[in-house]
């Protein structure tokens, strides 16, 4: 940390236990084998690196290892040299390093091409030492013309580190590797040789490419690879060639390497606007995610691709179903991303033959062979459903061929097609009538409760016309069986026990002796005994017979305990019966089927609470189905209730739809707005001025800032300040204070150290320890203060996981006496918040992960505050959390409140909660947040950050 430009090194883990001492090295390193040798060599080296240099023992390995002719042992001397202290006190070389030298120097002339080769690729890690490097230029220069291309190309790199730090050593490194570029036939030496022009005399390189313009396309990829660098290179000032460059490029876009390819292609977009050059760029980037393997490599050229079209939007539409053509790919995020291009991509000229390509995907997903068909088909659904929504000419082909797969027995595929349904009826008035004839027909195919329910809900809704009314009862009886349900399942038990009653007596009669008088002990929940007889287990067994066997399929859903079905069916039946009501003039057929919605909902009752369904009709279902019976059975009295049935719902539906489509059109029209809006105090820089790139990609300085996060760095001095930590007492003989400054996953400790004693503070050692998931990167050093006197300290602190974690540790010194004196540090407790941020999911998404996550904390409101919304603000606030409950559903005035929030932490955590709260006849507000997450830590310290924000918001009022 003294030198700021000294190497860094990675610190390598050893137990001072094993270490052995200077003497027992120096001996192991007189006496031992090559292998003893390397072994203590390397022990040497680790020791080295971690801060124990070791000095006496340079002169031994010079004595007794440097004559070794054992590769593995000059390849660790390599490594020695490297880190070892060359220098003296006074700044000086020292002595033995001409030793070192002159062995260098050998090694550069081994008849061993490898032994030449690593030599020279050893002299790029000590580019910075001039006096060593001095003597060996000769010798670098003449291994250019080596007849092995590894000491060659070694050569070029070896020559291009020593020019780049110390240019006076090698003024003719340019000429000399323009005429080694020239003369070289290795593909790899040219690339290294016209790497070195390219970074230290760009117009050398120019010249080269110029030269070799008509052969471009039969270079080795390395080489193109290069050339692509310096075009990109040289397009960032008015490089009088761009016309060149372009064919060049343009070039490079059909070469046989996909790295080459994808490099050409988003260079070209930097070079110019041309629809053409853009066309062709997004061709080749298709054709690199159709052709590839690598499933990554296709995110990120389908990354690029999506960059590219929300910049030339225009361009891409003759490419969407190139880009479909990616969808053969068998993973199923490259599909859903390459879904995502395509709709976006989606127009009213081409969306007929995007939907004909979907649906013969659709198809395709049908045979069971098809991998991962569930995903895709579901990906396919919801992609159908976004086009179809979007472009009502389309709706009318699409909606009949998804409802195909109401039946499917994958759940999630089958519902996205019940909610598109729900959309394309409510938006498309005039395909309702095929649309629920459909349904109707569809009925005896569905399996699962939830799509029962939503196309029980679409025909009650939707359902207008008397004919299609009576059909819809029809089905209805089909798929509910015979009616009453409660007798007709007895009588099928009975007939079971008539047939059994024979085989009984015939057994009977046989043994000489009744079965049905036989008993055996059994053991009752509560530990006591009963008896089970023969006739008891027998008519169990006839019972859960009865149940197994066939049945329709919404029958099959009631007695298995599905009365939310229940409900939804006599909802759906009361509307229908009051709609024909309306539009029939037939007041005895209207009767008719009122009496048969009554008699139909009075059998789902009886059977709810008989022997025969596997779960008791709960109360909330039984009322709920009372409630429509009265409904049917006071038609003409109450016409609220008919409103409430017939508009209400309907209306709410309506609503929510264009709350949606609201929603959805404000996201566009933002993301718009901050596309193009540039405000009136940001700063302008040259390159404003200049023609604007058609990509911004050219600057590659930039996109390593943005991917380290240096480009994201803002110092703040008044933020700085609320981060400063005091450490120590202002009484204390050493003052300590830190700044904490969290910055991606690491946490950077800034200590300053103020000696407030008159004497000299010597071996003085600050020594840090972790609770939690920190792990101290640095070890700790050892300074001396004057009196009076300040330090700079700084720690490196890694952080693996979103917990709240503490700093703790303690400063040792020697005073004037020898005596060692001590001082405490106060504890570092670092803030969670600066690892989670808000972020989003869907309602579907909250509930799963809610039932998946094991790990719950609950923390109960304790709080001054009297308004819930005011609460619910100050928990976002206070632990980053976004909420998920739309605004509508908490508008109004209440005294009740229950919002869902979400939060992702750096590490990818999925933090959620659940806040319910209530405002009291007093004032006061009640309830509780519960906390789940997948890991327990997170839970726990967003339970505290809660705690801590409820009594500062005490303390505050």
């Amino acid at each position: 940390m003294s030198n700021p430009d000294a190497a860094c090194y990675t610190v390598v883990y050893e137990d001072a236990s094993e270490s052995p001492s200077t003497q027992d090295l120096r001996n192991a390193l007189q006496k031992g084998s090559d292998d003893a040798k390397i072994e203590t060599l390397r022990r040497i080296i680790v020791s080295t690196i971690n801060g124990n240099p070791q000095p006496t023992l340079l002169m031994p390995i010079i004595q007794y290892c440097m004559p070794s002719r054992d590769k593995r042992l000059k390849k660790l001397l390599h490594f020695y040299w490297e880190v070892c202290p060359k220098y003296d006190e006074s700044g000086k070389l020292k002595q033995e390093m001409i030793l070192v030298v002159n062995a260098i120097r050998n090694d550069l002339q081994h008849p061993n091409e490898y032994i030449r080769g690593e030599t020279l690729r050893f002299l790029q890690k000590i580019s910075k030492d001039q006096e060593l490097l001095e003597p060996l230029i000769p010798i670098c220069r003449s291994c250019l013309e080596h007849r092995h291309s590894y000491v060659r190309k070694n050569a070029v790199f070896a020559i291009y580190t020593i020019y780049r730090e110390f240019e006076h050593l090698i003024p003719d490194a340019p000429e000399l590797i323009q005429t080694f570029l020239a003369a070289e036939s290795d593909a790899t030496c040219k690339r290294n040789a016209f790497v070195f022009l390219a970074n230290c005399a760009m117009p050398k390189a120019v010249q080269y490419v110029l030269q070799v313009y008509d052969q471009i396309g039969s270079l080795d990829e390395l080489l193109q690879m290069a050339i692509i660098d310096v075009v990109r290179l040289d397009c960032k000032g008015d490089s009088t060639h761009r016309a060149r460059w372009i064919r060049i490029i343009f070039e490079l876009l059909n070469a046989p390497s996909y790295a080459v390819k994808y490099e050409a292609a988003t260079t070209l977009t930097s070079l110019t606007q041309n629809a053409a050059a853009v066309k062709a760029s997004a061709s080749t980037l298709i054709n690199i995610v159709i052709k590839e393997s690598d499933n990554n490599v296709k995110l990120i050229v389908l990354d690029r691709l999506e960059n590219l079209r929300s910049k030339h939007g225009h361009v891409f539409d003759s490419l969407i179903m190139d880009v479909l053509q990616v969808l053969s790919s068998a993973d199923i995020e490259v599909r859903r991303k390459a879904v995502g291009i395509a709709l976006s991509m989606t127009s009213s000229r081409n969306v007929e033959d995007v939907v004909m390509f979907l649906k013969k995907q659709l198809q395709k997903t049908q045979d069971q062979e098809y991998e991962k068909a569930p995903e895709y088909r579901q990906l396919l659904i919801q992609s159908i459903h976004v086009c179809a929504v979007k472009f009502s000419e389309v709706a009318a082909s699409v909606v009949h061929a998804l409802m195909e797969f109401l039946g499917d027995s994958n759940n999630p595929s089958a519902l996205d097609v019940v909610a598109f349904v729900r959309e394309v009826v409510e938006k498309f008035p005039a395909l309702r009538p095929p649309i629920t004839e459909r349904l109707i027909q569809t009925l005896p195919e569905i399996k699962s409760g939830k799509v029962f329910r939503g196309v029980l809900w679409i025909i009650g809704e939707y359902v207008e016309n008397a004919s299609e009314i009576l059909e819809a009862f029809q089905e209805v009886r089909k798929v509910l069986g015979e009616i009453p349900i409660l007798a007709s399942e007895q009588r099928l038990l009975d007939e079971a026990s008539a047939e059994d009653e024979p085989k009984e007596k015939e057994e009977t009669s046989t043994n000489g002796h009744a079965h049905g008088a036989a008993s055996k002990p059994k053991v009752l929940a509560d530990g006591t005994y009963a008896t089970e007889t023969a006739f008891t287990s027998t008519t169990t067994a006839r019972l859960e017979a009865v149940k197994a066997a066939a049945k329709p399929p919404l029958r099959t859903l009631l007695l298995g305990g599905d009365f939310f079905t229940g409900t939804v069916l006599a909802s759906a039946l009361t509307k229908l019966v009051l709609r024909f009501s309306e539009v029939s003039s037939d007041p005895k057929r209207a009767n008719a089927l009122r009496a048969e919605a009554m008699l139909i909902m009075a059998s789902v009752i009886r059977v709810g609470q008989s022997k025969f369904v596997t779960v008791p009709i709960d109360e909330d279902s039984h009322e709920r189905i009372l409630n429509c019976i009265q409904t049917l059975s006071s038609l003409e009295e109450r016409p609220v209730v008919h409103e409430i049935f017939l508009s209400d719902t309907k209306a709410a539906y309506s609503k929510m739809v264009a709350a949606q489509e609201k929603k959805a059109a404000e996201k566009r029209e933002l993301e718009a707005t901050k596309e193009h809006a540039i405000q009136v105090d940001d700063v302008l820089s040259f390159r404003q001025f200049s023609k604007k790139a058609a990509d911004d990609v050219i600057d590659y300085d930039q996109d390593v800032g943005r991917a380290t996060g240096a480009a994201e760095v803002h110092e703040d001095f008044i933020s700085n300040l609320s981060r400063i930590s005091q450490l120590t007492g202002f009484s204390d003989p050493l003052y300590a204070e830190a700044y904490v400054k969290v910055h991606g996953f690491d946490i950077m400790l800034d200590v300053l150290l103020v000696n407030q004693t008159s004497d000299t503070l010597q071996n003085l050692c600050l020594d840090f320890a972790t609770l939690g998931d920190l792990k101290l990167v640095e070890r700790p050093a050892v300074y001396t203060i004057a009196p009076h006197g300040f330090q700079s300290i700084k720690a490196t602190i890694k952080v693996s996981s979103t917990e709240t974690g503490v700093i703790f540790g303690s400063i040792l010194w020697e005073g004037p006496n020898l005596s060692e004196q001590a001082v405490i540090l106060n504890d570092i407790h670092i803030d969670i918040m600066d690892y989670i941020k808000p972020a989003y999911c869907t309602e579907a998404q909250f509930r799963s992960m809610w039932t998946e996550f094991e790990w719950e904390n609950r923390v109960n409101v304790s709080t001054t505050m009297s308004e819930p919304r005011d609460y619910l603000q100050h928990i976002m606030k206070s632990t980053n959390m976004s909420c998920l409950t739309p605004e509508g559903a908490m508008s109004g005035d209440s005294d009740f409140l229950s919002a869902n929030m979400y939060a992702r932490s750096l590490f990818g955590e999925d933090a959620l909660a659940n806040l319910s709260i209530e405002r009291t006849e007093a004032g006061t507000i009640t309830g509780h947040v519960r906390i789940r997450s997948k890991t327990q830590g997170i839970a726990l310290s967003l339970g505290d950050r809660i705690t801590m924000a409820q009594k500062d918001s005490k303390l505050s009022a």
